[in-house]
């Protein structure tokens, strides 16, 4: 049996988003490894998504959107005593965006922190079968700031493991979740730091922002980092609208990345990204040479791209024939 699908898990929130005359805000649906799933659908992958959701208005319009894209939420769960996460995006004078902070929620938690590993292993059966069919799991590091939703997530990995699903980590570092949870507000930002450092040994293949690199590893050379963490996993460092660094079955370099005067709205363009990348891998097989690399990395840039082009990150993402059109008018 071939393996073709991949497994998202992690947060499905609310980006609230001040509007650009900031009078006002839209809601959209968000968290990384939502937007994974979401984007992964629009390019003819199959998707299964793993989190925890409030039981509110804000989960029910959640699950509306994955079910409008056929994402797989066998795993999904729904949890009365906690909220669906609602983040306020706001934007400085200069007109760029800026995580501020959560709404308020009338329960002491929000669902993403108690994501359940009893639940889990109430269908493991079930997520045994899925793993059979399953080539990628793709998680960030937002959960390892509840206790209970690490736990859970450590459990996961360790079952996929047996069955040779590679791990991917996006690290996604964003510290408001730490600040502003009850589990986690009182670790230091040393102790987080080396939390995460520990957890990214898990990595198959790791993606991270150039300011992350810094920040976790004191080095920007994706080799580097590869060769401190233990599973030796391919790298891929993004700088925005900057050339992307990528050290790739033991081979190292750089990519430029297509630019647009139109850029609207940058949320979810990473994850558009790492999206892009995951299915050139399972459609076209793991890239053996730089030319192979280059354009695994290519379209997973116009993926990304072409998110930025309007508001919203699922909203945005653009299906495959989108894409494809977009490389060929590069070449043309």
């Amino acid at each position: 049996m071939k393996k073709k699908k991949v497994i998202c898990i992690g947060e499905a929130l609310i980006d609230r988003i001040r509007n650009k005359s900031n009078q006002g805000f839209t809601d959209f649906l968000g968290g990384a490894p939502a937007n994974v799933a979401c984007a992964l659908r629009k390019l003819k992958i199959d998707s299964i998504f793993i989190g925890s959701l409030g039981s509110d208005d804000y989960g029910t319009k959640i699950i509306t959107q994955f079910n409008e894209l056929d994402v797989n939420l066998d795993f999904l769960q729904l949890n009365n005593d906690s909220s669906t996460r609602v983040v306020n995006v706001d934007r400085d004078q200069f007109g760029d965006r800026f995580f501020s902070g959560f709404e308020e929620s009338s329960h002491s938690s929000f669902a993403d922190e108690v994501l359940s590993k009893k639940l889990i292993e109430k269908k493991f059966l079930n997520l045994k079968e899925s793993f059979l069919e399953t080539k990628y799991l793709v998680t960030g590091t937002n959960l390892l700031s509840s206790s209970k939703s690490a736990e859970t997530i450590f459990f996961i990995l360790e079952q996929a493991k047996k069955f040779e699903v590679k791990i991917v980590i996006d690290l996604n570092w964003r510290e408001v979740f730490w600040d502003q949870s009850s589990f986690s507000s009182e670790i230091s930002k040393a102790a987080r730091v080396n939390l995460i450092r520990k957890f990214l040994n898990h990595a198959n293949v790791l993606k991270l922002a150039k300011e992350e690199a810094t920040l976790f590893f004191e080095d920007e050379n994706p080799s580097q980092i590869s060769h401190k963490l233990s599973n030796r996993p391919d790298v891929i460092i993004t700088d925005g609208k900057n050339p992307i660094a990528w050290y790739i079955n033991r081979l190292q370099g750089i990519t430029e990345t297509p630019t647009s005067q139109k850029i609207v709205d940058t949320t979810g363009a990473g994850d558009a990204f790492l999206a892009g990348f995951i299915s050139k891998l399972i459609s076209s097989g793991y890239p053996s040479n730089k030319l192979e690399i280059e354009d695994c990395i290519k379209f997973a840039a116009v993926c990304g791209l072409l998110t930025c082009l309007g508001e919203g990150a699922i909203e945005q993402q653009p299906y495959y024939e989108k894409v494809n059109k977009f490389l060929g008018s590069l070449i043309s």
